[in-house]
């Protein structure tokens, strides 16, 4: 069993869902249940997968978590273009939310890569 909290990737995305949880504070009180619940949602998702994961037992249950982890940071991306696009989220929240997401979506990429290569090597 890992400790969610040593990965880098772990803290970033809860650092994002701090940051999506401030900015849709302000969002219109008719999407309390619509969009800023799909916003906050999706990013919790994130850390709470890679939390699940580290729980489990061996590579292939954590790398299967991370995988859900990855496809909840593409909900949240569309979710974040379509609260800038109804005007919810300024340039500058929408440009840095993104840019978060983009790195913990990378750092996600490259801890499945890296699972994904020890699973490998354990199979043989």
């Amino acid at each position: 069993m890992k400790d969610f909290r040593n990965l880098k990737v772990w803290h970033e995305a809860h650092q994002l869902t701090l940051a999506i949880y401030k900015n849709t504070g302000d969002f219109p009180r008719e999407e309390l249940y619509g969009l800023t619940s799909q916003l906050r949602r999706s990013s919790v998702s994130i850390p709470a997968n890679i939390a699940e994961g580290c729980g489990r037992r061996g590579n292939a249950e954590f790398h299967r978590f991370l995988q859900i982890a990855t496809g909840s940071a593409s909900e949240l991306a569309y979710h974040l273009l379509l609260a800038h696009d109804l005007h919810f989220l300024s340039d500058s929240a929408y440009g840095s939310l993104s840019d978060a997401l983009l790195d913990v979506r990378r750092m996600l990429t490259a801890l499945v890569c890296k699972v994904d290569a020890d699973r490998q090597v354990a199979k043989c």
